[in-house]
């Protein structure tokens, strides 16, 4: 779609009325590819604005999960939304914080090792040690409350997913159309004549790996709320390729390209899946999803979100061609 405005609109609109076209089935599983699409979009702000790729996006997902239930009051009462939310926020982002400004050291190949070895320094604090649950994991039992906001209804807990979606996606899209995000897109296209103009490009990595690393952990704690139970799966390497998986599926350098991108790695993924289609071939669903990826890549190297214009493109091009053959025949 050309115009941002439409999208939103038509996006987001189509989200909030699903709930009451689908069934319990479908909104949960929107709802799960929303909060998804919420931390592609944080990576989106790392790869595709500012050219960093990072391997480690699931270890501030994960931070934000397990926030969400170790922060709750061991009373076993039920703990304010909005100050258990920016706990977690906040945590997610001083782990952002401290593995930005030691990685941003660091470039290319180096980069994505160094982000890769803190995620999994995570992965294994809370794998190996009783803070986490171990490899069982921890339940929540009491919800977060707010006002006459109750979570343990669906239409509520779809109702918080579908708005925090909304405020990520306008919030850096705002964001990068700001100085700030003039800046960052300087430092993707070429870093060292941004470097040479004057900017100092270091601050505006780190705050770009912090902003990221905190809209990472607002989806892990929506994550943890929705679901009632996290394990140490949501910080593996697994779920950062994934989500690096999705913006290139969507298309690098666009917002909406994560959210398309999530939509569509989710949706081919439930696809592959499902026995009622594929009967038992459905076990080997990775090698159905793989071969799909690498196909869609093939045919929109430039995304989902490139796809109305590459097919405007092939249609101009058969029109001119076959103007062209008319002419020649008139002439002949």
């Amino acid at each position: 779609m050309r115009h941002p405005t439409s999208f939103v609109l038509i996006f987001f609109g189509l989200l909030a009325l699903w709930p009451v076209m689908s069934g319990s089935y479908g909104a949960d599983l929107v709802a799960k590819i929303m909060i998804y699409a919420l931390l592609a979009l944080s990576l989106e702000l790392l790869v595709g604005s500012t050219g960093l790729v990072c391997f480690g996006q699931a270890a501030f997902f994960g931070i934000g999960a397990y926030a969400a239930i170790l922060l709750s009051p061991i009373d076993g009462s039920a703990p304010s939304l909005w100050l258990s939310l920016l706990s977690a926020i906040a945590l997610a982002s001083v782990y952002a914080l401290a593995v930005g400004a030691l990685s941003l050291r660091t470039q290319g190949v180096y980069f994505i090792m160094v982000t890769l070895a803190f995620s999994q320094m995570a992965y294994y604090v809370v794998h190996d040690t009783p803070l986490g649950g171990g490899t069982d994991g921890i339940y929540m039992y009491v919800k977060p409350t707010w006002g006459w906001v109750d979570l343990d209804k669906p239409a509520h807990m779809y109702g918080l997913i579908w708005l925090s979606l909304l405020m990520g996606f306008l919030f850096f899209s705002q964001l990068l159309r700001s100085p700030f995000g003039r800046a960052l897109a300087g430092i993707r296209v070429n870093e060292q004549r941004m470097k040479a103009t004057g900017f100092s490009v270091y601050p505006y990595k780190l705050a770009a790996f912090t902003l990221s690393g905190a809209m990472a952990g607002w989806a892990g704690y929506l994550f943890a709320i929705k679901d009632g139970f996290v394990n140490p799966e949501l910080l593996s390497w697994h779920l950062s390729g994934a989500v690096l998986v999705m913006i290139i599926l969507g298309g690098l350098g666009h917002m909406r390209g994560a959210l398309l991108g999530a939509f569509a790695f989710a949706l081919l993924q439930e696809l592959f899946q499902s026995e009622a289609v594929f009967g038992n071939y459905a076990k080997h669903w990775h090698l159905s999803l793989g071969l799909a990826i690498m196909a869609c890549v093939a045919f929109m190297p430039h995304g989902l979100v490139a796809l109305p214009a590459q097919l405007r493109e092939r249609l101009s091009g058969r029109k001119n061609h076959k103007a062209s053959a008319a002419a020649l025949e008139e002439q002949a």
